[in-house]
């Protein structure tokens, strides 16, 4: 278990950066919009959700990515518990998320109800069946028993956080994936390409949000 936490400095009072890394947690243009654009389009999200649908993510950072999946499932009509496994190697504390959070009024019903009970690790939430695996991905995923029908690859920038986009973790994240399972990231950084592709994933370039021309989708067979 990691006994680090997240140093972070907040530009224009409401977007944290992390100091580790000089890299803002979301989009500085509208992190809600890429949420959607990169990490649920990017899958076919919703069109895909079915009772039983399992998320994991390599960074969960300030719960955003969670939060809008979450309430996406929630307003598509399902009931039973969507699966969301998040690895976190630097977690954040929970008044520094409520601080990110307030950022997206939209969210608020969701995160007020993930808020009131997240003291890390696990947490039931009727529709939401939450675990955040604290530490080193690159040892903590290939520990892991699970399978994710979508991938949400939200690492940091590659040129800043190089570990948690290499070939052997993305081999890991083709292993935890299911049969007709997806990844999506906002990076097209020609190292994670050719990572995912050699893990065996199928992958294609799509457009961007905002400022990045372009992101990565991939699909395992």
């Amino acid at each position: 278990m990691a006994d680090q936490r997240a140093e972070l400095t907040w530009r224009d009072g409401q977007i944290p950066v992390s100091d580790r890394f000089d890299d803002p947690y979301f989009s500085l243009q509208n992190g809600l919009e890429e949420t959607w654009h990169v990490f649920l389009a990017g899958n076919d999200l919703p069109a895909r959700f079915a009772p039983g649908f399992r998320i994991a993510e390599l960074g969960f950072g300030t719960g955003l990515n969670m939060l809008t999946v979450w309430s996406a499932w929630e307003k598509s009509g399902q009931t039973t518990p969507l699966t969301f496994t998040s690895f976190e190697a630097y977690p954040m504390v929970r008044d520094d998320m409520s601080r990110a959070l307030a950022a997206f009024p939209e969210l608020a019903p969701w995160a007020e109800r993930f808020l009131a009970t997240w003291q890390g690790g696990i947490c039931d939430l009727d529709t939401l069946r939450l675990e955040v695996i604290e530490g080193d991905a690159r040892q903590a995923l290939p520990a892991w028993q699970g399978l994710a029908d979508a991938w949400f690859l939200d690492g940091f920038s590659p040129a800043k956080n190089p570990e948690l986009w290499g070939a052997d973790l993305m081999q890991q994240v083709f292993d935890h994936t299911a049969k007709d399972g997806t990844a999506a990231t906002y990076t097209a950084a020609g190292f994670v390409r050719r990572g995912l592709e050699d893990a065996g994933f199928a992958v294609t370039r799509a457009p961007g949000f905002g400022r990045k021309r372009h992101m990565t989708r991939a699909a395992k067979s």
